[in-house]
């Protein structure tokens, strides 16, 4: 379907003292248009790195990173706002809906931003609404919501202005486990209906909801591929446990290791 985000051997390094932190190592990878990508790791790992270099909110120190084509790198601060507006939906881990305005004026908000005149806001936010089943509920304040439905507005947000990529940050982290797999569900269904989303998580039982993961490690990739191998959910730190111990290997297969550990 077309290349969307491409890194070409992406580093984001940082100074702290007489130390370089190097919080994204040489990242290359793409994610096409229409894919379901959670990009995992532990603290540390890079991943928020990698978000906000997706997300239009940094820029690499060197390398490449195309969105859609267009260099980000070279942009300014106005041309990052500027294409964050037009092609980026962020979701939140806290949902960041502001509690003066009802649900219909939070999904407004990023349409009022782009100077999308009043009649055509409304038109969209209510579309958004009805596609997370939440149009009625378009005149309720945020507080009269369940955790569940404020982070279903904060789809609703995302998807108002039409972007490219769904850029999810931990969107189940502030949510009991049931209603986390509900917003889950919302992401796998956008998903289907064509839109790009990429999740960012640490959690393996969310990561696995996806079609591909990234695994990250000390700013580089570890795994690229398949949610439902079994390499796609070993932890970091229990990759040199994988080795095999001297005098030979197991004879166990992947998936009964992964059942045992």
């Amino acid at each position: 379907m077309g290349t969307l985000i491409e890194f070409r051997e992406v580093c984001k390094y940082y100074q702290m003292g007489d130390t370089t932190v190097k919080a994204a190592d040489h990242i290359t990878m793409k994610i096409e248009k229409g894919e379901f990508v959670a990009i995992v790791g532990q603290s540390g790992s890079g991943k928020s790195t990698c978000m906000n270099i997706i997300g239009c909110l940094d820029v690499p120190t060197s390398g490449t990173y195309l969105l859609d084509g267009q260099d980000v790198g070279q942009m300014n601060k106005n041309q990052l706002a500027a294409i964050r507006n037009k092609m980026l939906g962020f979701i939140f881990q806290q949902y960041n809906l502001i509690p003066k305005l009802n649900v219909l004026e939070n999904v407004e908000l990023p349409l009022l931003y782009a100077g999308v005149d009043a009649s055509e806001r409304k038109e969209r936010a209510m579309a958004s609404l009805q596609r997370v089943g939440l149009a009625d509920k378009c005149r309720n304040l945020p507080s009269q919501l369940s955790g569940g439905q404020q982070q279903r507005v904060s789809i609703a947000r995302a998807l108002a202005g039409s972007p490219s990529v769904i850029l999810a940050d931990e969107p189940t982290g502030a949510l009991d486990s049931r209603t986390g797999r509900e917003v889950l569900g919302f992401l796998k269904k956008l998903n289907r209906e064509g839109d790009t989303v990429v999740l960012i998580t640490h959690d393996n039982s969310i990561a696995v909801k996806a079609d591909r993961i990234v695994r990250l490690q000390d700013g580089k990739i570890i795994y690229d591929g398949d949610a439902r191998d079994p390499r796609a959910v070993v932890r970091p730190e229990e990759m040199e446990q994988d080795e095999p111990a001297a005098g030979g290997f197991s004879d166990a297969s992947p998936a009964e290791q992964e059942a045992g550990a």
